[in-house]
């Protein structure tokens, strides 16, 4: 088989990538843990092997899908492996362009990408820089993969750790939010199942609106209060509150967090 992609590590992130593409046909993952492997292999057909090495070796694009605190040591361990007309492609939070060159020799070409796990749900947000020396064949090579599976955005990398904490991190957030809407449903007397649906529902048909609409927030949000209505209330005393404050500081504690990993 001649390998055109190669993932050194199979977790969630990876896995969503792999289900994105049309065909799993030429891939090869690196995984560890051998139970983990054959589910790979029976879901999605794909070959796996527990060698980096064998993994990195010949694949046109290889994806460092590790750990932060692992990826040093698996980037030194494949570097020697790596040759000029390769591409590593790093999903790894917080891990600037610079410090994998410095794990991952001179040779291949380099590309960061912070993806989210929306993508799994071929709904992802990936943004990507790559070094100046990166050839824009490859950018645009990992930008039609990761394009798959969502949307995509070239940014420079100074902006990633915003970016980490935005929409690397927002799942959690917009989750936890939900979560919230659901609870409060409960406390107003609606059942569990009730409340889980109605929070879930209304949270994906506004923003598949606003996504598909292009419509601004702000004259949404106005067109849904009506003066003197219930919606009205609500964002009452939601304005008053620390609301925006408390997601601004989630989001600054995430992108100090981005910083710390680097």
């Amino acid at each position: 088989m001649k390998k055109r992609i190669a993932f050194l590590g199979a977790g969630k992130m990876a896995e969503g990538i792999l289900s994105a593409m049309e065909s799993a046909d030429g891939v090869i993952m690196a995984e560890k843990i051998p139970a983990r492997r054959k589910e790979l292999e029976r879901k999605y057909g794909v070959e796996t092997t527990d060698s980096l090495a064998e993994a990195a070796k010949g694949a046109k694009i290889v994806f460092l899908c590790v750990r932060p605190q692992d990826a040093d040591a698996v980037a030194a361990e494949v570097a020697p492996f790596l040759k000029k007309s390769q591409t590593v492609v790093s999903i790894v939070a917080g891990k600037t362009l610079a410090k994998l060159r410095e794990r991952i020799g001179a040779v291949p070409a380099l590309v960061r990408v912070m993806p989210n796990l929306a993508l799994r749900a071929k709904a992802g947000m990936c943004a990507i820089c790559a070094e100046k020396t990166t050839p824009e064949s490859s950018v645009k090579a990992v930008g039609k993969i990761l394009g798959a599976a969502g949307e995509t955005i070239v940014l420079d990398e100074k902006d990633f750790d915003a970016v980490t904490a935005l929409s690397g991190s927002g799942p959690a957030y917009f989750a936890y939010m939900e979560e919230a809407m659901a609870e409060a449903g409960e406390a107003l007397g609606l059942s569990r199942v009730a409340a889980r649906l109605l929070s879930r529902q209304t949270m994906y048909g506004t923003a598949k609106f606003l996504k598909e609409s292009g419509m601004e927030t702000r004259p949404f949000i106005e067109g849904v209060c009506t003066k003197g209505g219930t919606t009205a209330a609500g964002m009452a005393f939601l304005a008053k509150g620390p609301f925006k404050r408390a997601v601004c500081a989630t989001l600054a504690a995430a992108a100090k967090r981005s910083k710390e990993l680097a």
